[in-house]
C-alpha cells in the first residue's frame, strides 16, 4: 500500500468507572477512526494513564499510578490487538509506563497491525518531570517498523525536539514519523508541534502528532492536557505551502484525518524543490 488515511487523536483523559468503561471507550474511538477511513489510528503519549482511575486507592499517587497502569498493560495490549484485527487496521496504542526489573519504568508506545503486535518504542529522552519527579528511565535506540503502510518510526513527545533521533529513523528509510504527546501547557504543545514540523522538513517525510487534551484533576500525572492533533509534511511540491496537511482545534476531543502518500516521500527525496535528506551531511562543512 502506498496511499492511505491516518487518524490522529485528540484524546481526553477520563476518570473510568471500571474496565468495561475503558473497553467501550477505546472500542468506540477505534471504530470511529475506521469509519473515517483510517488505516492507522494514532493515540497520544500517556493516554493510558486514565487507567490509574480504576484503582481508587492509588490513583492520587505518582508511584501508585505507575504501578497500577503497568500491571494492566497485558490486558490493554490484548484489547488493542483484538481491535486491530477486528477492524483490519493499524493502531499506535497510547504510551504507558512499563515496569522492568527492580521497579524501573520506561514510557513505551506499542504498534499493532491486523495480525498482532508489530513492535514497541520506548521514549528515549526524558523531560524534567519524568526525570525529577517520576524517575522514569529512557530507552535505547530508535526503531523503524516495516508495515504494509510503509516504514514508520515513533518519536514520543520530547523526542521529537531532537533532530538526530529523527535523522536516525530517516537514514533507515522512515517515511512517516508518529509523534504521540502529552503536554500541560501551550508552550509544551508548541515545542512538540514545532519539533514535528521541523522533523518533517528535515526528513522530507510526514509527521503525525497526537496529543492528550482536557483536564483530569484526580490525576497527579496528567491533570492538565493542552494540544491539537496535526499531520505535517515538508513545504514542497504536492504539499501545502506551510506544511500543515490537517490540524485540529486545540482542546477538542476527536480525530483529525489526513491522506498520506508514502510514494510522494520517495519522490521528494529524489527530486524535491530542495534535497534536505541528501544534503544533511553538508552541515559539517559550516560547523
Amino acid at each position: 500500500m502506498v496511499a492511505w488515511r491516518v487518524a490522529a487523536g485528540q484524546y481526553p483523559i477520563d476518570r473510568l468507572a471500571d474496565w468495561q468503561a475503558y473497553e467501550e471507550k477505546l472500542s468506540r474511538w477505534v471504530a470511529e477512526a475506521k469509519a473515517g477511513g483510517a488505516e492507522l489510528a494514532v493515540f497520544p503519549e500517556y493516554g493510558a494513564m486514565e487507567l490509574a482511575s480504576l484503582d481508587t486507592g492509588t490513583m492520587g499517587s505518582l508511584a501508585g499510578s505507575l504501578k497500577s497502569v503497568s500491571a494492566l498493560l497485558p490486558r490493554v495490549d490484548a484489547l488493542h490487538a483484538e481491535l486491530a484485527a477486528r477492524h483490519a487496521m493499524h493502531i499506535l496504542a497510547a504510551s504507558a509506563p512499563r515496569e522492568e526489573a527492580e521497579g524501573c519504568y520506561r514510557n513505551t508506545a506499542r504498534l499493532f497491525g491486523p495480525h498482532g503486535l508489530i513492535g514497541a518504542q520506548d521514549k528515549l529522552i526524558m523531560t524534567r518531570f519524568e526525570r525529577e519527579e517520576w524517575d522514569i528511565a529512557g530507552g535505547q535506540g530508535v526503531q523503524v517498523f516495516d508495515t504494509s503502510l510503509g516504514r514508520l518510526a515513533i518519536l514520543i513527545c520530547y523526542d521529537s525536539e531532537f533532530p538526530l533521533l529523527a535523522r536516525a529513523a530517516v537514514e533507515r528509510g522512515a517515511q512517516v514519523l508518529l509523534v504521540p504527546s502529552c503536554t500541560d501547557s501551550l508552550h509544551g504543545y508548541w515545542r512538540v508541534r514545532i519539533g514535528a514540523q521541523a522533523r518533517a522538513l528535515e526528513g522530507q517525510c510526514y509527521a503525525v502528532h497526537s496529543p492528550t487534551v482536557g483536564e483530569a484533576a484526580w490525576s497527579p500525572a496528567v491533570d492538565i492536557n493542552r494540544g491539537a492533533a496535526g499531520i505535517y509534511g515538508p513545504p514542497d511540491h504536492g504539499m501545502p505551502e506551510d506544511g500543515v496537511i490537517a490540524l485540529g482545534r486545540e482542546g477538542e476531543p476527536g480525530w483529525v484525518f489526513a491522506d498520506i502518500d508514502t510514494a510522494h516521500v520517495d519522490r521528494l527525496r529524489a527530486d524535491g524543490g530542495v534535497l534536505n535528506v541528501r544534503h544533511w551531511d553538508e552541515q559539517v562543512r559550516g560547523g
